[in-house]
C-alpha cells in the first residue's frame, strides 16, 4: 500500500449545495457569518479527515487558510504560496479567492456584513491571540463576534468521518536524548520557578515529544492527537482516547501518566486550581473560557514544551544526520534513474511512485508530507499535489520540481531538488542560479546569538531580488526530529523575531516560480551550531544535513562568485564521499558525474 493516494480529497463534491446548506444553518442559527478554518482544535497544519472542514466546505486543500461566509460572499482566505492552487480547486461562481494578509478579515467582513452583523466562530478551532485580534480590529464596526456551542457545518456535514484512533507507540529513549520523567521533571520545575501549578499543552507534537510517544491519528505526521495537563509536580494527565495505548506501553509511561477520554478535558479545567500556564498563539479560546468561567487564574505564557522541542540534543542530532544519509541514498538512486528514463515515458506519478518505493527501501515508516512533484507549469504550484486527474506526463526541454521528505523511526527529512529534463530550459537560467546562490548565502552565514530569521531572509532573497523577483513563501521553517515536518515556533522569514539557538534545525528553500511555466526551488536542511569567532562574542552558523547533488544543468557558472563555486564543490565531494559506499556501481558512476567540480564541469 502506498503511502500517498492520488485522489482529490475535495474533488467530485457539490461544494455549491454544501454552501447552501451552511447558510440555511446558519440562519436558523440567527448568525449572519461564520468562519470556517483550516486548522483543528489544536492548530494543526495537518488536519485529520474529520477535521477537514475547509476543504469539504470549498474544495481547497491546501495546508493553510480559511473561509468567511455570509448570506451572499464566501471568501477563502489564502497567501501567496496558494495564489496558484486556489483558482484551480474552488468554483469560482460561489466562492471568491482573497489573498491574505494583505487583505485583512477585518476590511474584509466590513464590506461583507451589515452594522450589528453577528458572525459565528467555534472556539475550539481558534486561538485566544487570534480571537482578540480580529475582535480588535473589529471594535469601531458593530459586527459581534459570537462563539457557537456546536460548530453549524458539523450540523450539516452528515456523513462526517469519525476521529482517528491511531495506534501509539514508543519513541526510543535513546534517539530522544532523554527520558519522558527527566522531560517532565525540567518542565515541572519550570512551571515551579515562575509560579504556575500547572501547564495545558493542546500540541500534539509537543505531547508527543514530551512523552516520548509517536502515533498514527494524522498521515505524514508521527503525532497522537491528545490534550495534556502537566502538574508543577511532574505529573500529567492525558487527554487521548485510551483505545490507542496498548498495556506495554501504559507500563512505559507509568503511574505518573493518567491516560483519560478527551470528553473528560473540559470538566478536568473547570476542577484546576491555578495558576494555569496556557499559551493565547497555540490553545483554543475554548480552553481560555473554560478556566475563565471558574474563575481560574491563567498564566499566559508560551507552550513550555515548544522550545525545548526545537533546540535539539545530540541525540537528536545524530538522529537526524543518519537519516539524512539513508535519505540521500534514496534520493540519488532516484535522480540516476530519472536521468536514464525518457522524461515522455514518464509521469508525475511515477516519479512519486519511484521515489516513494526507494525510500522504503531506506527504511522509512512514512513519507514526511505529500510529495510535491511538478513538471512544467505544475511547478509554479507552491505546494502542488499530484492527483490523477492533474497528473502530468513529463516532457523534455521542461523543469521538473520534486519537493519531498521521509519519516524515520530516528529523523525527519525534506528536500527539494530542481532538474531539466532534456536540455536546459534558457529562460529558468538566470532565476535558478539567483536561487541556489540565495541557498548557498544562507548556508554559509554566521551571525551573532540573537539574530533571529528575520534578520537573515534577505540572505536567499538577494540575488533575486536583484533581477526584480521574489517568492511569496518563507525562506525556511522549523523541523521536528522524528516528528512533524513543519515545526514551531523557528523559521526564517520577514515575520519571524524568534531568536535563533544551537540545536534547531531549519529548512534553507529559496525558489521562484513563473505561472503556466515552471518553478524552482532548491532546498536543505541544516541544524544550528555554534561558529568560530574572536574571544568573548558568540557566533552560530549552519550546518547542512541533507546529503543529495544540486543539479548543475542550470546553473550560469560564469554569475558564480569564487567563494559560491568553492562552497558548491566542496558541498558535493561532502555528498560523493558520504553517499558512495551505498551506492551500486552505475548509480556511483552517475554520482561522480554529478559532483564534479564546476571547473571540471565547465572545461
Amino acid at each position: 500500500m502506498s503511502f500517498q493516494g492520488f485522489d482529490d480529497p475535495a474533488g467530485g463534491a457539490d461544494h455549491p449545495v454544501r454552501l447552501s446548506q451552511l447558510r440555511a444553518r446558519l440562519v436558523a442559527d440567527g448568525l449572519d457569518g461564520f468562519i470556517v478554518p483550516r486548522a483543528d482544535a489544536h492548530q494543526g497544519e495537518y488536519v485529520a479527515d474529520a477535521d477537514a472542514r475547509l476543504a469539504w466546505l470549498t474544495g481547497f486543500t491546501g495546508s493553510a487558510g480559511f473561509a468567511i461566509v455570509t448570506p451572499d460572499r464566501a471568501g477563502v482566505f489564502i497567501d501567496g504560496r496558494y495564489r496558484v492552487q486556489v483558482k484551480a480547486q474552488v468554483d469560482p461562481a460561489h466562492f471568491t479567492p482573497v489573498p491574505w494578509p494583505d487583505t485583512k478579515p477585518s476590511d474584509w467582513l466590513r464590506e461583507a456584513l451589515p452594522a450589528g452583523g453577528c458572525l459565528g466562530f467555534d472556539p475550539w478551532l481558534h486561538t485566544r491571540q487570534e480571537i482578540e485580534t480580529l475582535d480588535k480590529a473589529l471594535a469601531d464596526s458593530g459586527i459581534g463576534l459570537i462563539a457557537v456551542d456546536r460548530n453549524p457545518l458539523d450540523a450539516v456535514w452528515t456523513d462526517r468521518p469519525a476521529p482517528p484512533v491511531g495506534r501509539a507507540r514508543a519513541h526510543d529513549d535513546a534517539v530522544a536524548g532523554e527520558t519522558s520523567a527527566d522531560k517532565r521533571a525540567r518542565l515541572a520545575a519550570q512551571l515551579r520557578e515562575e509560579g504556575q501549578a500547572a501547564a495545558l499543552l493542546t500540541l500534539p507534537d509537543s505531547i508527543s515529544w514530551l512523552l516520548n510517544i509517536r502515533g498514527t491519528d494524522v498521515p505524514k505526521n508521527p503525532i497522537v492527537q491528545s490534550f495534556a495537563v502537566l502538574s508543577d509536580d511532574g505529573h500529567l494527565a492525558l487527554f487521548a482516547d485510551p483505545a490507542k495505548f496498548d498495556d506495554a506501553l501504559r507500563a512505559r509511561l507509568g503511574n505518573e501518566v493518567a491516560i483519560l477520554h478527551p470528553d473528560g478535558l473540559a470538566p478536568a479545567l473547570l476542577d484546576l486550581e491555578g495558576p494555569v500556564r496556557i499559551d493565547p498563539a497555540t490553545a483554543p479560546e475554548a480552553a481560555f473560557r473554560l478556566l475563565e468561567s471558574a474563575n481560574t487564574q491563567v498564566s499566559r505564557a508560551a507552550d513550555p514544551a515548544i522550545l525545548p522541542k526545537a533546540r535539539k540534543n545530540a541525540a537528536e542530532l545524530d538522529g537526524m544526520r543518519a537519516a539524512h544519509l539513508r535519505d540521500g541514498v534514496a534520493m540519488v538512486r532516484l535522480l540516476a534513474w530519472l536521468d536514464g528514463e525518457d522524461p515522455a515515458s514518464l509521469t508525475e506519478i511515477d516519479v512519486v511512485e519511484k521515489l516513494e518505493s526507494l525510500r522504503r527501501d531506506a527504511g522509512i515508516t512514512d513519507i514526511s508530507f505529500d510529495t510535491i512533484c511538478g513538471a512544467g507549469p505544475n511547478g509554479a504550484i507552491v505546494h502542488y499535489r499530484v492527483t490523477r486527474a492533474t497528473n502530468r506526463r513529463l516532457a523534455r526541454g521542461e523543469v521538473l520540481l520534486i519537493d519531498s521528505g521521509g519519516q524515520y523511526p530516528d529523523g525527519t527529512t525534506d528536500i527539494t531538488r530542481t532538474v531539466p529534463l532534456g536540455d536546459p530550459l534558457p529562460e529558468a537560467v538566470a532565476p535558478y542560479t539567483a536561487v541556489l546562490r540565495g541557498m548557498i548565502a544562507l548556508s554559509r552565514a554566521r551571525f551573532p546569538k540573537g539574530v533571529a530569521g528575520a534578520h537573515l531572509d534577505a540572505l536567499a532573497r538577494q540575488h533575486l531580488w536583484a533581477q526584480g523577483l521574489d517568492y511569496d513563501h518563507g525562506t525556511g521553517h522549523g523541523v521536528g526530529a522524528a516528528l512533524c515536518v513543519h515545526e514551531g515556533p523557528a523559521r526564517i522569514s520577514r515575520a519571524s523575531t524568534l531568536a535563533l539557538e544551537t540545536g534547531m534545525i531549519l529548512s534553507n528553500e529559496p525558489g521562484y516560480y513563473r505561472e503556466g511555466a515552471f518553478g524552482i526551488r532548491i532546498e536543505n536542511l541544516v541544524a544550528i551550531t555554534e561558529a568560530l569567532a574572536e574571544p568573548g562574542r558568540a557566533m552560530l552558523g549552519f550546518e547542512t544535513l541533507t546529503l543529495c547533488p544540486i543539479d548543475r544543468r542550470l546553473i550560469d557558472i560564469a554569475a558564480l562568485s569564487r567563494d559560491e563555486a568553492e562552497w558548491l564543490d566542496a558541498y558535493h565531494a561532502r555528498v560523493r564521499d558520504a553517499l558512495s559506499p551505498y551506492l551500486d556501481e552505475a548509480t556511483r558512476a552517475w554520482l561522480d558525474q554529478a559532483t564534479r567540480s564546476l571547473a571540471a564541469s565547465s572545461s
